[in-house]
């Protein structure tokens, strides 16, 4: 009997230890998240996307995965599409391509076209019933049919700290950097992106900066704009040296689920090069 008593107050000190180390793990593991947080997001009777946009004007980024023995003609095809779309007197004010891009580095034989509507929703539906019932268009769309093996569509909100995009003259590289947020995460990061863009100004390399409202939700966007691949070198390690951009990264990599980078070269018709 006095055995199995020693065993039992062993087993019971056992656990004891056990739970204190467990605790003191998880009381380091609060204080580590603590640092990481920035503030509690209050709850709200506004939607988030007006907390973070102030603008009635919607994206739309196309990405179109075309087949690698066509890419000249598909190239062709959306220069078509970039012209009708011109001609259309019932879209002058409200439908026009920001940017157009093929893939250098990353998803290779994949383009990508940012257009911007001006109206909101109610301009997207007025396009829309317009590409539904134009025979011109929906030949353009029919050849696009066979050129290409993949399409996705977001529709898009730009951050409204973010510079004001402005298409860039000369020859440049781009690269879009998409991240898949933790839902609930985008005022945080929201937050956090408002300060820390500031170290990113010295170059004027942020092109522009978004957050999805149709298609992958909690998705975010930031495009910047470089002469060439050292020069993107340069820039990013000038980042790191000014005080306050480190925490600003410490801060928005705990919000990210997924993350992945694109260099993207403009096509010659882009409004930005």
């Amino acid at each position: 009997m006095a055995g199995s008593w020693r065993h039992l107050n062993l087993k019971i000190a056992q656990n004891a230890r056990i739970f204190s180390t467990t605790r003191q793990q998880n009381d380091s593991k609060d204080s580590w998240l603590s640092k990481l947080l920035v503030r509690k997001i209050e709850p709200t009777k506004e939607s988030h996307s007006r907390m973070l946009s102030d603008k009635e004007v919607i994206y739309g980024l196309q990405t179109h995965n075309f087949r690698a023995d066509s890419r000249d003609e598909y190239i062709a095809n959306i220069k078509r599409k970039v012209d009708w779309t011109k001609a259309q007197s019932q879209l002058s004010d409200k439908l026009e391509l920001s940017a157009s891009w093929t893939v250098s580095v990353g998803d290779q034989d994949q383009a990508l076209h940012l257009w911007k509507y001006t109206g909101g929703f109610e301009a997207i539906d007025n396009a829309n019933e317009l590409f539904a019932h134009d025979e011109d268009f929906k030949k353009l769309i029919n050849d696009e049919n066979k050129l290409v093996r993949s399409r996705h569509l977001q529709y898009l909100l730009a951050f409204s700290y973010w510079p004001a995009i402005v298409p860039r003259p000369g020859n440049h590289i781009y690269e879009i950097r998409s991240y898949a947020l933790k839902p609930g995460t985008m005022i945080e990061w929201g937050n956090n992106w408002a300060r820390a863009i500031n170290y990113r100004q010295n170059n004027a390399e942020a092109y522009a900066g978004f957050f999805s409202q149709i298609g992958r939700l909690y998705n975010v966007h930031h495009i910047w704009c470089y002469k060439n691949l050292n020069a993107r070198k340069e820039t990013r390690e000038s980042a790191w040296r000014s005080p306050g951009w480190d925490e600003c990264v410490a801060y928005t990599v705990p919000l990210i689920r997924e993350m992945h980078c694109r260099i993207l070269n403009p096509t010659s018709f882009s409004p930005t090069q």
